[in-house]
């Protein structure tokens, strides 16, 4: 059975900036919950320290793996949740994260959360993913 993805959006504010208010997901045999993924390096040593952009993309690198190692890919992503220590500066590098989950063509549902801090000392966002294949 294929899956299918029904985007459910009462209101289309949410598409414009890259996610769906909820996804309605069928046909799905296996499902993914991902920990959450940090700019963390191969060897558990944090990266990038002060440098947003680099954590986004290192941070959604790490997603992807995990997600590849499950023999899924960004596609396969129906939730997406993100845990930042600074919004404003996230949302001035937000394009980074669109432009990953616009190339794989999908609009997961998103929360988005400013924390104090996160568990890694120097770390400004962790990616919480549910996937589905």
């Amino acid at each position: 059975m294929a899956i299918e993805r029904v985007a459910v959006n009462p209101v289309t504010w949410s598409v414009e900036m890259g996610f769906n208010q909820g996804e309605v997901v069928t046909g799905h045999t296996r499902t993914l919950y991902c920990s959450g993924q940090t700019a963390m390096g191969a060897d558990g040593s944090p990266q990038h320290e002060g440098d947003m952009a680099a954590q986004v993309a290192l941070s959604l690198d790490n997603l992807e793996a995990v997600l590849t190692a499950a023999g899924m890919s960004l596609a396969n992503l129906v939730r997406l949740n993100v845990y930042t220590t600074d919004v404003d500066l996230l949302f001035q590098h937000y394009g980074v994260l669109a432009s990953r989950l616009g190339a794989a063509r999908v609009a997961p549902t998103t929360t988005m959360l400013g924390v104090t801090r996160l568990a890694i000392p120097g770390q400004m966002i962790e990616l919480e993913g549910t996937a589905v294949a």
